[in-house]
């Protein structure tokens, strides 16, 4: 079994998180590890922030709806809180108890990302607030793909013209906002190097995702994780992250 080592409530190994400013590709990728795992053998979940349960998006139309512009950063952060409660609670934590390798597009670093450096919300009442809603459970391996700024931006806004993705209240910032969120992920990766793995979002996918599955294969191995086929988790099969919408 692809076992997830159950030490203490904070303490859980096999949770892969993927972060990036918009258009950085994170979701392709994400996808094709999901995809890959599942083919060799692992008992994986893939999942998305905000969102992956019935309450959570709903919480997520509150958020990405444009019409919302007057909702307050300290609401925006609480509301994304309490869908990732759900989602820990609900989904993510007895995946792990179940023996599950989870993967989430987006986690608690996009918080500090976003509100934090973004917004300029105070950064430990953050962190707090996330501790809280969390109940302390932390990725074991950050799966950070960077790309300069104007780059991401261009990449989103020419994605959402062809269809290939939702255009939403967040995609509507000014361009110093998304430089102060890029300099944020810079500033916890800097801090994390252990945690984080840092990949240039411009390199061609296939090479992206080589060295995504290579730094995950020496990840599964360091846990001692072997591939197995088991049964899917009570009430965790149906949150696949292809269910509605998606980030990009």
């Amino acid at each position: 079994m692809c076992a997830s080592i159950k030490t203490s409530d904070t303490d859980m190994s096999g949770f892969i998180t993927f972060e990036g400013p918009d258009g950085s590709g994170k979701t392709t990728q994400i996808l094709a590890l999901h995809e890959r795992l599942v083919r060799e053998g692992f008992e994986v979940l893939c999942v998305r922030e905000p969102g992956g349960t019935a309450i959570g998006d709903q919480i997520r139309l509150i958020l990405h709806d444009t019409r919302n512009v007057e909702l307050r950063p300290h609401a925006e952060l609480l509301l994304y809180s309490a869908s990732r409660a759900q989602l820990v609670g609900q989904v993510i934590r007895p995946a792990l108890e179940s023996g599950w390798l989870v993967l989430c597009d987006r986690f608690a670093e996009s918080t500090l990302a976003y509100q934090g450096y973004g917004r300029g919300l105070d950064l430990q009442a953050l962190k707090a607030i996330t501790q809280f809603a969390t109940g302390g459970l932390r990725p074991d391996l950050i799966v950070y793909l960077d790309i300069a700024t104007e780059d991401g931006l261009l990449r989103r806004q020419s994605s959402a013209r062809a269809g290939q993705g939702e255009w939403n209240r967040m995609d509507q910032q000014d361009l110093e906002f998304y430089r102060r969120v890029r300099a944020g992920y810079l500033e916890m990766a800097a801090q994390d190097p252990q945690r984080w793995f840092l990949l240039d979002a411009t390199l061609p996918i296939a090479s992206i995702q080589a060295s995504i599955w290579e730094k995950v294969v020496l990840f599964l191995r360091q846990q001692g994780k072997p591939a197995s086929k088991g049964a899917t988790p009570r009430d965790v099969a149906d949150q696949e992250i292809g269910r509605g919408g998606q980030h990009t």
